[in-house]
């Protein structure tokens, strides 16, 4: 079994493992647990009754939260000609085409979401295996497969996250930093659960939202009440 830090080890005897507690408490709770010397990333982890296995059950989409994440939001747009510096004008980090190709079949990653124009998407499928496992392929029900590439960069760039759920049904996600007011974190909690709701598989089983909690990069996991989130579905 692994072994906890003193400081971990404390921050985790404030936190009843049996108890739910309200959106509110659980950031009041989980930043004043945060120790670390560095801005943590408050991060939600939202189990779904859902079967990723199904198609009809794989719940995937993007959310602008209302304060951001506190994360600067890499963008790469595969994109040529007049699109290409549509994107450039929009703030994003990395554009073009055959050259980002290349770079890309040797390895290289270092960017946070993908967004392409449809004329490009056959080759840009030819990179499934490198991008798919790294959820960094675009996707036209994620938006960013477009024309618009300015709109969606600035949307990216302003904070607007994509997510899907993983193996197990449960979308992790981050939700601001530990600077951030209880009532910005709040805020932006409550926009992606009534984001996740809108989402609900019409074949998807009570309870949609089986469990949420929420944790600080170096802190333990603080387990929600869910009935907040039931109310929005």
């Amino acid at each position: 079994m692994a072994r906890r830090g003193k400081k971990y080890s404390a921050a985790n005897t404030k936190v009843d493992p049996a108890a739910r507690y309200s959106l509110e408490e659980a950031i009041s709770l989980v930043k004043e647990m945060s120790y670390a010397r560095f801005d943590e990333s408050i991060d939600a982890a939202i189990r779904l009754n859902v079967n990723p296995r199904h198609a009809d059950q794989m719940v995937r989409g993007a959310v602008s939260l209302p304060n951001g994440t506190g994360k600067e939001t890499k963008v790469l747009v595969f994109a040529k000609g007049e699109k290409a510096r549509e994107a450039e004008a929009a703030g994003a980090d990395f554009v073009g085409a055959d050259e980002l190709f290349t770079r890309i079949e040797d390895g290289w990653t270092d960017w946070d979401v993908t967004v392409a124009t449809p004329d490009l998407m056959g080759q840009v499928g030819r990179l499934g295996r490198v991008l798919g496992p790294r959820g960094l392929m675009p996707s036209p029900k994620a938006g960013t497969v477009t024309f618009d590439v300015s709109d969606i960069v600035g949307k990216l760039k302003a904070g607007r996250l994509e997510f899907r759920v993983d193996k197990a049904g449960i979308v992790h996600i981050p939700v601001g930093r530990s600077s951030f007011e209880v009532e910005e974190l709040t805020e932006n909690v409550e926009t992606l659960i009534e984001r996740l709701a809108r989402l609900k598989p019409a074949s998807a089983t009570a309870p949609y939202f089986k469990s949420i909690a929420l944790s600080a990069t170096m802190s333990p996991s603080i387990k929600l009440d869910t009935t907040f989130a039931r109310e929005m579905l």
